[in-house]
């Protein structure tokens, strides 16, 4: 009934950028956050970022390991969550994943995840 598509992944040079996005289609009342989710090969899920849908940009949450180097936005209008990601390192390379938590249902969805591969 909901889905969640994110796009933007790829290959890109350790220091490069790369912006995700993940757009929520469906039937639901509202959006109470959305956020970024990665998993490594051999390694267990991860938190990245998350935000709220609140005014005036919500508020954020990032992993210790990405702070000042992604940032997380939203565009409530859209259901539409973005990742700007900066000084990519080889250590971020992953699938990541968009989640939002949804209200009316009060459910908790995932996406498909896109491949972000970052070489040295």
């Amino acid at each position: 009934q909901v889905q969640l598509v994110e796009s933007g992944g790829g290959l890109v040079q350790a220091g490069g950028s790369l912006r995700l996005s993940c757009a929520a289609s469906g039937m639901f009342f509202s959006i109470n956050a959305m956020g970024w989710y990665r998993q490594a090969p051999g390694k267990q899920r991860e938190l990245v970022a998350t935000i709220t849908s609140g005014t005036n940009g919500g508020s954020t949450n990032y992993a210790d390991s990405v702070k000042g180097r992604f940032t997380i936005s939203r565009d409530n209008a859209k259901n539409t969550v973005y990742l700007q990601m900066n000084s990519l390192k080889p250590e971020d390379t992953a699938v990541y994943y968009c989640n939002a938590d949804l209200i009316l249902p009060s459910l908790v969805y995932w996406g498909q995840g896109t491949q972000v591969t970052v070489s040295s």
